[in-house]
């Protein structure tokens, strides 16, 4: 395309022109008024002289036309997989595309938005639309078409801070009158004291309808709290007691609702860290020796226990005329800790203990009561267990995992045995992966026989020398050597005393993270880890829920012994689920309530004020079952491009030049000859 055009570069300052044409008209006036000879020639060369003095150019410019930009943005958000809307969704995108690509001198961009990536929350498409025409400038934009249901949460405040002016079309999928139930979290504590309660306050959200039932069930852990009705837009409250350290996962499903879209979003998951205000233990010391210290200073350096000790200073058989109730400082008071008190205990270890008539066999029985009922007991064993007043000749030994036989006098390493290379107490403990290990020797240990759980670790000749065992509802762990204070000494360089002692409590108290059997989920950056902690030799498939729906198998590897992991994206926020069949797991990702499925029926409503003031429209592309979009017009010069039937775009003119010419009109022979010819004209007409 060529365009000609006049070009004034002047030769004189601009003021000189305005008062040489000032001048010029002046004179040409006096002459036309008294009517002299050859006033118009003598204003025409003057006029002439102006012009030469402006230095008028003939210009010659090639320029390009550039193309109109118009931009489709696709919605890809995991709302959009509801009902019919993907399928919708690509049918109107390649219906589009046909339609824009016919424009001539248009060109189309296309991106897809929204996609899950774990950590964004809501359907971001105005980011979109600004990235895909950052390098564009603004008089080349025509528009720009959404398909999306309407949940857009970027809509900006005002059209004039979309950086253009052009109008904005939104084509809606989904059908009007969609139908869908949720649970929304109002509040939930993040933390709670173990054995206090807690409150969680939810509402359940029906859309598009009203008045309607559900029964909403709660869970704690799996386990079915409660189950009660409530009316849509109604609040509950649910009170529930933290019964443990660690993850406590309250689970709130409402029943679905009848025609509704999805399903995923029915449920909502809170998850409440249990933390213990303090740890009871009671620690009852037999006779005084050099390992009764490590087990007092072990306890004493955690803040979260409070610790009760007392020790038997001598057997009330010793005859020296003491009464029975002076032989201690501070009367041990049997009654009051294993009758009335017990069941405060979270853990009872007795150390180098043995029957010495303070405790009744009545509170041996109290004591194996309050295992099986939850509690937990630890034996710090030596001789005295393998004597005749060894505590396993009384109602205890329903719960101890082994019968005491002898003692052996010998120096050996202890070692993990294949269960405790697996088992999270003592797995991947320092020094245990070389044979033998890095740790000093023990020089005595308990024989015993009929042990009823395989050891996780063993002494002298293959002797189990930790025993780990569930009875009933409690634990119980038997350590058959009293020397593990040498490893506190760091003698022969000592051992891992401080963890294996840390850990073996805390499974005790049921510390969930050191459950043998577990499954677990928890998030890495934008991963999803699912581990499953096992005894077993093999592991079974996990299948993993995401928030959407999309169901998917994973198989796990071996990281170490007992511990299997996969690991997969997580793309999507809210409430993710794993199960292998026989445990579940379940962890909600960002917030308690994330965007994207807090509202999921498709609206006209958000997009229409934007689109309304760019000279847009929003409208629905679906009502009667098949995709239908409207026209797509070129349209120059108007503020309005919507119509009945019609969307328009604002067709640009912007081009690039490619070339220029230009031709002095005054410049050297032919400006010459106009000049003289000028005056010489005004010279003959004035001379007749």
């Amino acid at each position: 395309m060529t365009q000609y055009g006049i070009a004034f570069t002047p030769l004189v300052p601009s003021l000189v022109l305005w008062f040489g044409l000032a001048a010029t008209l002046l004179i040409a006036a006096i002459s036309l008024l008294r009517r002299a000879r050859g006033a118009l020639w003598r204003a025409a060369a003057l006029a002439m002289v102006l012009l030469a003095l402006a230095n008028p150019s003939f210009t010659r410019e090639s320029r390009e036309p550039l193309p109109s930009v118009a931009a489709v943005i696709v919605d890809k958000s995991p709302s959009q997989s509801f009902g019919e809307r993907a399928k919708q969704t690509d049918e109107a995108r390649d219906a589009l595309l046909e339609k824009l690509r016919a424009i001539k001198g248009l060109d189309v961009r296309v991106a897809d938005a929204g996609q899950a990536d774990g950590e964004t929350d809501g359907t971001k498409l105005f980011s979109a639309l600004s990235a895909t025409l950052s390098d564009v400038p603004t008089d080349r934009i025509a528009g720009a078409f959404f398909i999306t249901d309407g949940r857009v949460h970027d809509i900006p405040a005002s059209a004039a801070t979309l950086g253009f002016q052009a109008p904005v079309h939104a084509l809606i999928t989904g059908h009007s009158g969609e139908r869908d139930r949720r649970i929304a979290i109002v509040s939930a504590p993040r933390f709670g004291i173990v054995g206090q309660t807690q409150t969680i306050t939810f509402k359940l959200d029906d859309q598009g309808v009203a008045n309607q039932r559900a029964e909403v069930t709660i869970r704690r852990d799996g386990e079915v709290l409660s189950r009660r009705m409530l009316t849509s837009g109604e609040t509950g409250r649910i009170r529930l007691e933290i019964p443990h350290a660690g993850q406590n996962i309250v689970e709130i499903e409402a029943s679905p609702l009848d025609g509704e879209l999805t399903p995923v979003n029915n449920r909502a998951v809170v998850s409440i860290d249990g933390v213990r205000d303090k740890l009871r233990v009671l620690l009852v010391s037999g006779e005084p020796h050099a390992g009764e210290r490590t087990w007092r200073n072990l306890l004493k350096s955690d803040a979260s226990v409070d610790l009760v000790h007392f020790t038997i200073l001598r057997p009330p058989e010793k005859q020296d005329g003491t009464p029975i109730n002076e032989l201690s400082l501070i009367a041990f008071p049997t009654r009051e800790l294993f009758q009335q008190k017990i069941n405060e205990f979270q853990l009872i270890i007795f150390d180098r203990y043995a029957r010495q008539g303070v405790l009744p066999t009545a509170y041996f029985e109290n004591i194996a009561r309050y295992v099986k009922n939850g509690g937990a007991v630890l034996v710090a064993a030596g001789p005295d267990y393998a004597s005749q007043t060894s505590i396993w000749r009384t109602p205890l030994d329903a719960v101890l995992p082994a019968e005491p036989v002898d003692v052996t006098e010998k120096a050996f390493h202890a070692r993990l045995t294949e269960t405790g290379k697996r088992h999270p107490v003592t797995r991947g403990l320092e020094g245990s992966a070389s044979n033998p290990p890095h740790w000093g020797r023990f020089f005595r240990i308990v024989d015993t026989r009929n042990p009823t759980v395989p050891p996780v670790m063993e002494g002298a000749n293959g002797e189990p020398l930790l025993l780990l065992s569930r009875q009933g509802e409690g634990r119980v762990a038997l350590l058959l050597s009293d020397q593990i204070w040498l490893w506190a000494r760091g003698y022969e360089g000592g051992g891992p005393h401080l963890d294996l002692l840390r850990r073996l409590s805390h499974w005790l108290m049921k510390q969930p993270e050191l459950d043998e059997e577990a499954l677990r989920l928890k998030t890495q950056g934008r991963d999803l880890v699912v581990t499953r902690q096992t005894m077993a030799d093999t592991v079974k498939p996990v299948t993993v829920t995401s928030p959407s729906g999309k169901t998917r198998e994973v198989t796990l590897a071996q990281s170490e012994p007992g511990l299997w992991r996969a690991t997969l994206g997580a793309d999507e926020l809210g409430l993710w689920q794993a199960t292998d069949g026989d445990l579940k797991a379940l962890i909600s990702v960002g917030p308690a309530n994330p965007k994207e499925f807090s509202e999921v029926t498709s609206t006209t409503q958000t997009l229409a004020p934007l689109t309304k003031a760019t000279g847009g429209d929003t409208r629905r592309i679906s009502e009667s079952g098949t995709v239908e979009l409207p026209r797509i017009l070129p349209i120059h010069g108007s503020t309005v491009f919507e119509g009945s039937g019609w969307l328009g775009l604002k067709m640009r003119d912007a081009s690039v030049v490619r070339g220029i010419g230009a031709f002095p009109v005054f410049a050297g022979l032919i400006g010459l000859l106009l000049l003289l010819g000028a005056f010489a004209a005004t010279w003959v007409r004035e001379g007749r």
